[in-house]
């Protein structure tokens, strides 16, 4: 059985005091969220321990947005598994293609991070996608299927998620259609070894888009950028109209 997983990526946005101000709005938003779905919040690295502090009990799930593949190491900057295991984060985003871009990460360290973060019990949210240049050149499956190969070494697909942002669409405000999504995710699908596999959609979620693309059959979630920094908005999110 797939599970429903709506996620909030909220990147570089949110002190900790916003944070806080940020689930106060939020949390009377969800009360009668249908229990189908996880509702998971990666912040910032500063704000986790808050997030997980105030959250402690509720449904909602804390996220990081990276994660270092060695345990302990002269590596400034960086944040490792176990550190973030014992605020009680439980997801972790991996390979976001703004780490990609900006950072110089690639599908063999993306690889790493996956299995450092599954071996403390983490629950790594593996980004694939492809960019307009090569969307339009006709590349998209086969770069996908790359990203897959790559990334995916003796990694453990029981405890993954997989969100396919096209990275066109990312904060562009330009949302791959969702039939042409859900053919993508279906591709994606079809090249696991488990095909139970949580896999989202992600690039300009909003909530006047997200009940279309929660009614195809492939898609099992969101990952939601801009929208999700916004309580009432990402409220209307998770609490999509379900026509499965």
């Amino acid at each position: 059985m797939r599970k429903v997983i709506i996620a909030g990526n909220w990147k570089m946005y949110k002190t900790q005091t916003e944070a806080l101000e940020f689930l106060r709005g939020f949390l009377n938003y969800v009360d009668n969220t249908p229990d189908d779905r996880e509702i998971v919040l990666c912040s910032p690295f500063t704000a986790l321990g808050t997030l997980s502090k105030n959250l402690h009990g509720s449904r909602i799930r804390v996220g990081a947005q990276n994660v270092h593949w060695e345990e302990v190491g002269a590596y400034t900057g960086e944040i490792s598994a176990p550190m973030l295991a014992e605020i009680g984060v439980r997801y972790v985003v991996v390979g976001h293609s703004e780490r990609r871009q900006y950072f110089g990460e690639t599908d063999e360290t993306v690889n790493l991070r996956l299995k450092a973060a599954q071996s403390h019990g983490l629950i790594p949210i593996l980004c694939v996608g492809e960019t307009k240049q090569q969307r339009d050149a006709g590349e998209t499956e086969a770069w996908i299927i790359s990203q897959l190969e790559k990334g995916l070494v003796n990694v453990d697909q029981a405890q993954l998620v997989i969100a396919y942002e096209p990275i066109w669409a990312i904060g562009t405000g330009d949302t791959c259609d969702a039939d042409e999504a859900n053919r993508i995710i279906g591709i994606i699908r079809s090249r696991l070894d488990n095909p139970n596999v949580t896999i989202q959609y992600g690039g300009s979620v909003k909530p006047g888009n997200i009940d279309e693309i929660m009614a195809q059959p492939e898609i099992d979630g969101a990952l939601v950028g801009g929208a999700s920094l916004n309580p009432k908005d990402f409220a209307r999110i998770v609490n999509y109209e379900s026509v499965h």
